[in-house]
């Protein structure tokens, strides 16, 4: 295993990992959970099928993955997903020296169909779905995934201490976001009247929703309380809590809020990736201007 590498200038510096595994844990570091988890699993698979080390993988290997992976018959987002993940890793190998080619570049992933609009909820399945629920902690879970915009990763990991009531009767919280950044959140007076009952007494550092034993909701629960209301509006969709997240994106700009203050409250990277929900349901056409 190489220790050290060599730069243009020809002076030593020390390698960044010495293994495989160190080199992996170094690309994983920082990533939510659930990503690095899926992407860890993609990788070991790919690297246990080639039973090579990644120094000695080529590009017809990792072609060869892609092979697999569409006589496998994955859908395009799967496929996509994990080979991204080997690009993405290769790529950070090459970054920092690990190994002396990128020979993943080449790779061209599967196109993907914007689906997009497929997971955006109509206003009035929105508050089918929230009216529903006439349990008090679901139901304000459920105004809030809509209210805020958060991921349910966010949503669960939500602590009394991130909470602060405003003026008006509204309140805020501020969400640890991806990559580790804060974003702070105005809520509406009605969503934040239904979170205060349920603190209970509750001190700064216990969780907003709690499971029965006390600790934080698992995203899994939450998934199973927005199916349930789902099911019981009469929403015949494969829903998730992400669907809400999509809501709250698509009918704020339906309703004129400013797209940068959209990007803002979801903490997106840029305008650009807020700008997909005004393409996935436009309210204006060419169409409009035929003599049909």
């Amino acid at each position: 295993m190489i220790n050290e590498i060599t730069t243009t200038n020809n002076t030593f510096v020390p390698a960044q990992a010495d293994t495989d595994e160190q080199l992996i844990d170094l690309w994983l570091h920082g990533r939510p959970t659930t990503t690095a988890t899926a992407y860890r699993a993609d990788v070991t698979r790919f690297l246990t099928i080639t039973g090579k080390p990644l120094h000695g993988i080529t590009l017809r290997d990792v072609q060869a993955q892609a092979d697999r992976l569409d006589a496998e018959g994955l859908q395009p987002t799967s496929r996509h997903r994990k080979l991204a993940a080997i690009k993405s890793l290769f790529a950070f190998a090459h970054r920092i020296g690990y190994v002396p080619f990128d020979v993943a570049r080449p790779l061209r992933l599967p196109v993907i169909r914007d689906r997009l609009s497929e997971r955006i909820l109509s206003e009035v399945e929105v508050q089918s779905l929230i009216l529903s629920e006439r349990h008090p902690r679901n139901q304000a879970m459920l105004y809030l995934l809509y209210a805020s915009g958060i991921r349910v990763s966010e949503l669960c990991a939500l602590k009394w201490r991130d909470c602060q009531p405003r003026d008006g009767g509204a309140g805020q919280i501020n969400v640890l976001g991806k990559g580790g950044k804060t974003n702070v959140i105005l809520i509406p007076t009605l969503v934040w009247m239904l979170l205060v009952p349920l603190r209970r007494g509750a001190g700064d550092d216990q969780p907003v929703f709690r499971s029965r034993n006390g600790g934080h909701l698992h995203p899994s629960q939450v998934l199973r309380v927005v199916k349930a209301a789902a099911r019981r509006a009469g929403i015949e969709k494969a829903i998730s809590p992400h669907w809400m997240r999509h809501a709250h994106a698509s009918h704020a700009l339906d309703r004129g809020a400013p797209i940068h203050v959209v990007q803002q409250t979801l903490a997106h990277s840029t305008v650009a990736v807020t700008s997909r929900y005004l393409h996935a349901r436009p309210s204006e056409s060419s169409a409009r201007y035929l003599p049909l």
